[in-house]
């Protein structure tokens, strides 16, 4: 009888994730980076990626926000799964995101696993990892530490910020927080706060880690083990919500795993079942625990009203950004009329926003799926922020 959920731990100690982290730069010196929390962090790093070159007058610079199970590995190899990056279909020559043309940037956020300042982390205050010592971060703290890496890096404004999901979320922040740092804003698939549905779901994601009795109070560094049963879990729930009822019945029906009739016993009888067992399984090869429970607790604190005195529009009364935002037909995670919300919030202070529902079936990851007529949008609204920028066409 084989396991039924993975014997694999998160690999790699905080070092060797460093290692492999790509670019790394130390901020937080002068001036520390204080946390909604009240913390104050510093110094610390932030791990990030870069694709194209920056021009002269550093005027197409484009911020890539990853969702919450990404990182800053958008395109290349992933150092930890080999496998291709995340979004290099649509990073890409001729792509609407053009390495030629744009001078692309992707930070790993805050509290994450491959070689930002996280739990996984050494903290300087005891030598270990930080584990549950590490403060509790927001969508706001992510946003403010990449732009200190922004300010690092000597560049004052940017052309864009993308993202969906949870990095729509950041779009949403960076919008708000910086409105002289931002021409134009493309949140996909995201809300200005998190439902309670969806809160739901995050809870019992962290409820199946902190259960396994591997997790040790979140110091299982220090153990020599991973609680993998519980992320895998976590992992196997949320993945259900980012694939809708028609593409699961399209994809598995109610279909055998590699047998001809029913095996009376709770193996994997379905390919459905094999397929989130697969999901969890891999994800702990590349994901860490407590930067989970970590994550997905920043989005549940995310509620850009609640900032700006419960009215949605005064978080972008100041804004001169110009928006695009996307969703999805068949996304339950974040329905379109989240994403209509933002659409009258941004109406109701006069902001240049256009707006577009993209019929599939694919549920909400098909954001990161090559869907033609997102790229269509995509690249007819970059190409004319372009142009009002100055910028030359690829074209």
């Amino acid at each position: 009888m084989t396991s039924a959920l993975p014997a694999a731990a998160f690999p790699s100690s905080p070092s060797a994730i460093a290692l492999r982290a790509g670019k790394r730069a130390t901020l937080g010196v002068e001036q520390k980076l204080r946390l909604d929390c009240g913390v104050e962090l510093g110094p610390f790093t932030l791990a990030y990626q870069t694709y194209g070159t920056l021009n002269p007058d550093k005027s197409n610079a484009v911020l890539i926000c990853h969702a919450l199970t990404l990182d800053q590995f958008v395109v290349e190899t992933h150092p930890v799964t080999g496998k291709p990056g995340w979004w290099d279909s649509f990073v890409a020559p001729g792509k609407p995101l053009d390495p030629a043309k744009y001078f692309i940037i992707c930070i790993n956020v805050v509290g994450g696993c491959m070689g930002s300042v996280g739990p996984t982390e050494i903290d300087p205050a005891t030598g270990k990892p930080y584990g549950l010592n590490f403060p509790v971060v927001t969508i706001a703290d992510m946003v403010r530490a990449q732009a200190m890496l922004l300010d690092h890096l000597g560049i004052d404004s940017l052309f864009c910020v993308i993202g969906g999901s949870m990095g729509g979320m950041q779009v949403l922040q960076w919008a708000s927080a910086y409105p002289d740092r931002v021409f134009a804003a493309i949140p996909v698939a995201t809300a200005a706060r998190h439902s309670a549905q969806n809160i739901a779901f995050h809870e019992v994601g962290r409820q199946a880690i902190m259960a396994d009795p591997d997790w040790h109070n979140g110091d299982y560094y220090s153990h020599g083990t991973s609680p993998h049963r519980g992320l895998a879990v976590a992992r196997m729930a949320a993945h259900i919500t980012y694939l809708s009822e028609t593409a699961l019945h399209r994809k598995f029906g109610r279909n055998l795993q590699d047998r001809e009739k029913l095996g009376f016993g709770f193996e994997a009888d379905f390919q459905v079942e094999s397929y989130l067992r697969h999901q969890g399984s891999t994800f702990v090869e590349r994901f860490d625990a407590n930067s989970y429970l970590y994550i997905t607790r920043a989005m549940d604190y995310f509620d850009l009203a609640r900032e700006h005195g419960g009215v949605l529009a005064n978080a972008f009364r100041n804004c001169r950004s110009r928006f695009c935002l996307v969703s999805f037909t068949s996304d339950w995670l974040f329905p379109t009329p989240e994403s209509r919300e933002v659409v009258q919030a941004l109406n109701a202070v006069a902001a240049n926003v256009s707006f577009v529902e993209i019929e599939t079936d694919k549920g909400h990851d098909a954001f990161l799926l090559d869907e033609p007529e997102m790229y269509k949008v995509l690249d007819g609204f970059l190409e004319a922020a372009a142009s009002a920028r100055g910028l030359k066409s690829r074209k």
